[in-house]
């Protein structure tokens, strides 16, 4: 069941394609946990160099996708989440377990840790077939947008 689909994934996150890895939320509690999808497919830019005969996707790019729908758990519950932008601050504990590779349905679960309306973190996991391929502890910080008149 999709809770939020591609352009609800837009209206609260700042990222566009070629750097959008959630394609949906199928599952989503406020303030606690939320499970994200990327449908992984021979398409993507990274494969044409990482690696072209073997493709596999980055490891950081799957800490990416978790850090997306962390950002998704975080923004959605801000009333003002359009002048918001979730800023990368922290990586602990990350481990990858296994490759993702084309024709994978990546399923990225993310818990949080701490909601702050300036600091978040929270502990994903993103799994194939059920079996976790990357985990980690991620942090962010929630800072201001530029507004477009100011540009």
């Amino acid at each position: 069941m999709t809770i939020l689909d591609s352009r609800a994934i837009q209206e609260i996150l700042p990222h566009r394609y070629p750097f959008l890895f959630v394609d949906k939320i199928v599952e989503l509690v406020p303030r606690q946990k939320i499970v994200g999808i990327k449908q992984v497919t021979f398409n993507e830019y990274f494969f044409q160099g990482h690696f072209p005969d073997a493709p596999v996707m980055p490891g950081v790019l799957i800490i990416e996708a978790l850090a997306q729908v962390g950002a998704i758990l975080a923004l959605r519950e801000m009333e003002d989440r359009a002048n918001k932008i979730p800023f990368f601050s922290g990586i602990e504990k990350a481990r990858f377990r296994r490759p993702v590779v084309p024709g994978d349905t990546l399923f990225l679960e993310v818990t949080a840790l701490r909601v702050g309306t300036k600091v978040q973190k929270m502990r994903g996991e993103a799994k194939v077939d059920g079996k976790i391929t990357a985990e980690a502890e991620i942090m962010c910080i929630v800072g201001e947008r530029e507004s477009k008149e100011a540009k």
